[in-house]
């Protein structure tokens, strides 16, 4: 009979959870403000040149607000079948060292 058929909990494996909340945060805040960089780069580049490269450099400054914020506001997504049980052990069971 199964831990789920006897009605008990299923452990969660330390090792399959998911990054803190904090960690996440971090990682998508520094990632819109690289791209905000790239941006403000881009004005610059539309000011110092001419031709295509300006109008690149323009589209670029348009775009990219958005796509940071795209990429700020996506959350890490939760992998699938990386979660797994771990059986407790019993604290009555006498553990024996090899």
């Amino acid at each position: 009979m199964s831990r789920r058929e006897r009605g008990e909990p299923t452990v969660q494996s330390v090792t399959s959870a998911r990054t803190s909340k904090e960690e996440d945060l971090n990682a998508r805040m520094k990632h819109y403000l690289v791209t905000m960089g790239i941006r403000t780069g881009c004005f610059v580049l539309a000011v110092v040149t001419t031709g295509w490269v300006r109008w690149t450099c323009v589209a670029l400054a348009v775009v990219l607000p958005y796509v940071a914020v795209l990429f700020a506001n996506a959350r890490s997504p939760r992998v699938a079948g990386r979660v797994s049980a771990v059986t407790p052990r019993d604290p009555h069971r006498r553990q024996l060292d090899p």
